[in-house]
Protein backbone atom coordinates (compact mmCIF):
# COMPACT_ATOMS: atom_id res chain seq x y z
CA UNK A 1 0.00 0.00 0.00
CA UNK A 2 1.44 3.39 -1.01
CA UNK A 3 1.86 6.15 1.56
CA UNK A 4 -0.82 8.35 -0.03
CA UNK A 5 -3.38 5.53 -0.13
CA UNK A 6 -2.57 4.70 3.51
CA UNK A 7 -3.15 8.32 4.59
CA UNK A 8 -6.51 8.41 2.77
CA UNK A 9 -7.46 5.11 4.44
CA UNK A 10 -6.63 6.49 7.90
CA UNK A 11 -8.58 9.70 7.19
CA UNK A 12 -11.79 7.91 6.26
CA UNK A 13 -11.38 5.50 9.17
CA UNK A 14 -11.21 8.41 11.61
CA UNK A 15 -14.11 10.14 9.86
CA UNK A 16 -16.25 7.02 10.11
CA UNK A 17 -15.38 6.60 13.79
CA UNK A 18 -16.29 10.21 14.53
CA UNK A 19 -19.62 9.82 12.75
CA UNK A 20 -20.39 6.74 14.82
CA UNK A 21 -20.02 8.85 17.99
CA UNK A 22 -22.48 11.63 17.08
CA UNK A 23 -24.88 10.42 19.77
CA UNK A 24 -22.22 11.23 22.37
CA UNK A 25 -20.74 14.42 20.94
CA UNK A 26 -22.20 17.53 19.29
CA UNK A 27 -20.39 20.28 17.39
CA UNK A 28 -23.47 22.50 17.62
CA UNK A 29 -23.14 25.81 19.49
CA UNK A 30 -24.68 26.06 22.94
CA UNK A 31 -27.00 28.76 21.57
CA UNK A 32 -28.92 25.93 19.87
CA UNK A 33 -29.97 24.75 23.33
CA UNK A 34 -30.44 28.23 24.80
CA UNK A 35 -31.74 30.54 22.05
CA UNK A 36 -31.85 34.20 23.03
CA UNK A 37 -34.03 36.45 20.91
CA UNK A 38 -36.17 39.31 22.18
CA UNK A 39 -39.75 38.15 22.60
CA UNK A 40 -38.94 34.48 23.04
CA UNK A 41 -40.87 32.85 25.86
CA UNK A 42 -41.28 29.48 27.55
CA UNK A 43 -44.26 28.66 29.77
CA UNK A 44 -44.04 26.10 32.57
CA UNK A 45 -46.08 24.40 35.22
CA UNK A 46 -44.33 25.16 38.50
CA UNK A 47 -44.58 22.87 41.52
CA UNK A 48 -43.17 24.66 44.56
CA UNK A 49 -42.34 22.23 47.36
CA UNK A 50 -42.17 23.85 50.79
CA UNK A 51 -41.72 22.75 54.39
CA UNK A 52 -45.04 23.50 56.06
CA UNK A 53 -43.63 23.04 59.57
CA UNK A 54 -40.08 24.37 59.77
CA UNK A 55 -38.14 22.77 62.57
CA UNK A 56 -40.43 19.75 62.87
CA UNK A 57 -38.75 16.46 63.79
CA UNK A 58 -40.76 14.70 61.06
CA UNK A 59 -40.51 15.81 57.44
CA UNK A 60 -43.68 17.70 56.48
CA UNK A 61 -43.99 18.93 52.88
CA UNK A 62 -46.65 20.65 50.86
CA UNK A 63 -46.74 21.42 47.13
CA UNK A 64 -48.18 24.61 45.63
CA UNK A 65 -48.96 24.80 41.91
CA UNK A 66 -48.39 27.84 39.69
CA UNK A 67 -47.82 28.74 36.06
CA UNK A 68 -44.73 30.76 35.16
CA UNK A 69 -43.47 32.22 31.91
CA UNK A 70 -39.93 33.36 31.18
CA UNK A 71 -39.74 36.06 28.50
CA UNK A 72 -36.58 37.45 26.88
CA UNK A 73 -37.41 41.12 27.35
CA UNK A 74 -34.46 43.09 25.99
CA UNK A 75 -30.72 43.50 25.51
CA UNK A 76 -28.57 45.05 28.24
CA UNK A 77 -24.95 45.12 29.42
CA UNK A 78 -23.77 43.16 32.44
CA UNK A 79 -21.36 44.55 35.08
CA UNK A 80 -18.44 43.61 32.80
CA UNK A 81 -19.99 45.56 29.88
CA UNK A 82 -20.73 42.34 28.03
CA UNK A 83 -23.86 41.98 25.88
CA UNK A 84 -26.59 40.32 27.92
CA UNK A 85 -30.32 39.69 27.88
CA UNK A 86 -32.87 40.67 30.50
CA UNK A 87 -35.35 37.88 31.21
CA UNK A 88 -38.64 38.57 32.99
CA UNK A 89 -40.50 35.91 34.91
CA UNK A 90 -44.29 36.15 34.97
CA UNK A 91 -46.36 34.11 37.43
CA UNK A 92 -50.03 33.27 38.01
CA UNK A 93 -51.97 30.68 39.97
CA UNK A 94 -53.86 29.34 36.92
CA UNK A 95 -54.95 30.27 33.40
CA UNK A 96 -57.90 32.33 34.69
CA UNK A 97 -55.56 34.72 36.54
CA UNK A 98 -53.55 37.60 35.00
CA UNK A 99 -49.80 37.32 34.55
CA UNK A 100 -47.74 39.30 37.06
CA UNK A 101 -43.99 40.00 36.81
CA UNK A 102 -42.27 38.75 39.96
CA UNK A 103 -38.65 38.29 38.93
CA UNK A 104 -35.94 39.75 36.67
CA UNK A 105 -33.01 37.59 35.61
CA UNK A 106 -30.05 37.99 33.24
CA UNK A 107 -28.46 35.68 30.68
CA UNK A 108 -25.08 36.04 28.97
CA UNK A 109 -23.94 33.87 26.07
CA UNK A 110 -20.14 34.15 26.12
CA UNK A 111 -19.80 31.90 23.06
CA UNK A 112 -18.44 29.11 25.22
CA UNK A 113 -20.83 29.25 28.17
CA UNK A 114 -24.35 30.26 29.12
CA UNK A 115 -24.34 32.32 32.34
CA UNK A 116 -27.68 32.71 34.11
CA UNK A 117 -27.91 35.21 36.98
CA UNK A 118 -30.80 34.96 39.44
CA UNK A 119 -31.01 36.80 42.78
CA UNK A 120 -27.39 37.95 42.23
CA UNK A 121 -26.24 34.32 41.94
CA UNK A 122 -24.47 33.47 38.67
CA UNK A 123 -24.80 29.90 37.37
CA UNK A 124 -22.92 28.46 34.38
CA UNK A 125 -25.84 26.49 32.92
CA UNK A 126 -24.25 25.18 29.71
CA UNK A 127 -20.73 25.01 28.33
CA UNK A 128 -18.77 23.71 25.38
CA UNK A 129 -18.16 21.02 24.33
CA UNK A 130 -21.59 19.39 24.34
CA UNK A 131 -20.50 15.83 24.99
CA UNK A 132 -21.85 13.00 27.12
CA UNK A 133 -19.83 12.83 30.33
CA UNK A 134 -18.33 16.33 30.04
CA UNK A 135 -18.48 18.11 33.40
CA UNK A 136 -17.81 21.52 34.93
CA UNK A 137 -18.32 23.49 38.16
CA UNK A 138 -21.56 25.27 37.34
CA UNK A 139 -21.61 27.21 40.62
CA UNK A 140 -18.01 28.42 40.53
CA UNK A 141 -19.02 32.11 40.65
CA UNK A 142 -21.05 31.67 43.85
CA UNK A 143 -19.44 32.33 47.23
CA UNK A 144 -20.04 29.12 49.18
CA UNK A 145 -17.00 28.71 51.42
CA UNK A 146 -17.29 31.35 54.15
CA UNK A 147 -18.98 30.60 57.46
CA UNK A 148 -21.55 33.34 56.82
CA UNK A 149 -22.46 32.12 53.32
CA UNK A 150 -26.13 31.21 52.95
CA UNK A 151 -25.32 29.23 49.78
CA UNK A 152 -22.99 26.60 51.20
CA UNK A 153 -25.24 23.88 49.80
CA UNK A 154 -24.33 25.06 46.29
CA UNK A 155 -20.65 24.15 46.74
CA UNK A 156 -18.90 21.57 44.55
CA UNK A 157 -21.72 20.84 42.14
CA UNK A 158 -20.29 18.82 39.26
CA UNK A 159 -22.57 19.58 36.30
CA UNK A 160 -22.38 16.70 33.77
CA UNK A 161 -23.90 16.22 30.33
CA UNK A 162 -25.95 13.07 29.92
CA UNK A 163 -28.45 11.56 27.44
CA UNK A 164 -27.54 13.73 24.44
CA UNK A 165 -30.14 13.78 21.62
CA UNK A 166 -32.79 12.07 23.75
CA UNK A 167 -36.54 12.25 23.11
CA UNK A 168 -38.59 12.92 26.24
CA UNK A 169 -42.27 13.26 27.16
CA UNK A 170 -43.49 16.23 29.20
CA UNK A 171 -47.18 15.76 29.90
CA UNK A 172 -48.85 15.75 26.50
CA UNK A 173 -45.73 17.09 24.75
CA UNK A 174 -43.05 15.01 23.03
CA UNK A 175 -39.75 16.87 22.85
CA UNK A 176 -36.91 15.78 20.55
CA UNK A 177 -33.18 16.47 20.64
CA UNK A 178 -32.75 17.10 24.34
CA UNK A 179 -29.76 16.90 26.63
CA UNK A 180 -29.72 16.29 30.35
CA UNK A 181 -27.54 18.24 32.76
CA UNK A 182 -27.09 16.19 35.93
CA UNK A 183 -26.02 18.84 38.43
CA UNK A 184 -25.91 17.04 41.78
CA UNK A 185 -27.34 13.97 43.52
CA UNK A 186 -26.00 13.86 47.05
CA UNK A 187 -27.23 12.44 50.34
CA UNK A 188 -25.71 12.20 53.79
CA UNK A 189 -26.96 10.72 57.04
CA UNK A 190 -30.09 8.59 57.66
CA UNK A 191 -32.82 9.15 55.07
CA UNK A 192 -35.76 7.71 57.03
CA UNK A 193 -37.83 10.88 57.41
CA UNK A 194 -40.66 8.99 59.14
CA UNK A 195 -38.61 7.95 62.17
CA UNK A 196 -39.40 10.28 65.12
CA UNK A 197 -36.36 8.92 66.96
CA UNK A 198 -33.96 9.96 64.21
CA UNK A 199 -31.47 12.28 65.89
CA UNK A 200 -28.65 12.32 63.35
CA UNK A 201 -27.75 15.08 60.92
CA UNK A 202 -28.92 14.34 57.37
CA UNK A 203 -29.28 16.19 54.08
CA UNK A 204 -30.40 15.69 50.50
CA UNK A 205 -29.39 17.83 47.52
CA UNK A 206 -30.65 16.94 44.06
CA UNK A 207 -30.76 19.00 40.88
CA UNK A 208 -31.20 18.12 37.21
CA UNK A 209 -32.16 20.12 34.13
CA UNK A 210 -33.14 19.21 30.57
CA UNK A 211 -32.64 21.42 27.53
CA UNK A 212 -34.12 21.00 24.04
CA UNK A 213 -32.57 22.11 20.79
CA UNK A 214 -34.25 25.23 19.44
CA UNK A 215 -36.25 25.73 22.66
CA UNK A 216 -34.11 26.02 25.80
CA UNK A 217 -34.83 24.76 29.31
CA UNK A 218 -37.78 22.35 29.20
CA UNK A 219 -37.56 20.68 32.62
CA UNK A 220 -35.98 21.33 36.00
CA UNK A 221 -36.09 19.24 39.17
CA UNK A 222 -34.46 20.60 42.34
CA UNK A 223 -34.81 19.50 45.95
CA UNK A 224 -32.86 20.38 49.07
CA UNK A 225 -33.45 19.46 52.69
CA UNK A 226 -31.38 19.41 55.82
CA UNK A 227 -32.15 17.91 59.23
CA UNK A 228 -30.49 19.23 62.36
CA UNK A 229 -30.62 16.94 65.44
CA UNK A 230 -32.50 17.98 68.55
CA UNK A 231 -29.18 18.52 70.33
CA UNK A 232 -28.46 21.56 68.11
CA UNK A 233 -29.70 25.13 68.55
CA UNK A 234 -31.97 24.90 65.47
CA UNK A 235 -33.32 21.34 65.33
CA UNK A 236 -35.65 19.99 62.67
CA UNK A 237 -36.06 20.06 58.88
CA UNK A 238 -35.58 22.97 56.50
CA UNK A 239 -35.34 23.17 52.71
CA UNK A 240 -37.38 23.57 49.55
CA UNK A 241 -37.93 22.10 46.10
CA UNK A 242 -38.91 23.21 42.59
CA UNK A 243 -40.17 21.28 39.58
CA UNK A 244 -40.54 23.16 36.27
CA UNK A 245 -42.24 21.40 33.35
CA UNK A 246 -42.60 23.17 29.99
CA UNK A 247 -46.14 23.47 28.64
CA UNK A 248 -45.69 25.98 25.78
CA UNK A 249 -43.08 28.02 23.90
CA UNK A 250 -42.63 30.11 20.78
Amino acid sequence: MSRSIFIVFIFFTLLFTACKKTDNFSLEPISDYYPLTIGKYITYDLDSIVFTNFGATLLTLDTFHYQVQYVVDGQILDNLNRPAYRVLRYIRTDSSSPWVVDHTDMVVNTGRTIEFTEDNLKFVKLTQPIQNGYSWDGNSYIETTSLISTEQYLANWNYTYDSLNATITLGSLTVDSTLDVAEINQQSGPQDHTDPDNDFYSSTTYSSEKYAKGIGLVYRNFFYDIYQPTSTTSPGYTGYGIILTMTDHN
